[in-house]
């Protein structure tokens, strides 16, 4: 932010009350265009300040944007490879268990065929 903080003394550039004469109008408007300028140099320089932050939060937002993105990529690839991992692990256990019966009975059969 900028070092001029708006507050409301600096925006209120007109304080009289008082009637003005013919003879004080002059003085009176060029101390009010001066207090008008202050006031509009304030405030440029907030709207300016505001304006960069905006621009910078814009510019954080897309590269917040684009990290999620290759996230979420990553995400889906990860989620692929672990259900073939897991897919593997189940065709791989099927196959076990299949050879193991095939061998088995076998087993049973000449341990019943030794003891004969």
């Amino acid at each position: 932010m900028s070092d001029m903080k708006l507050t409301n003394e600096k925006m209120h550039t007109f304080e009289s009350t008082e009637k003005i004469g013919l003879f004080k109008a002059g003085e009176k408007l060029v101390e009010f265009g001066e207090k008008q300028n202050i006031a509009n140099e304030t405030l440029a320089l907030n709207v300016n300040d505001l304006i960069k932050r905006i621009c910078d939060l814009e510019e954080k937002q897309l590269k917040n944007e684009e990290i999620l993105r290759k996230m979420a990529t990553e995400l889906a690839s990860m989620k692929k490879e672990l259900d073939r991992v897991r897919l593997s692990d189940k065709l791989n256990t099927s196959a076990i268990a299949r050879l193991n019966n095939a061998v088995n009975p076998a087993d049973v059969n000449n341990d019943e065929n030794n003891e004969d």
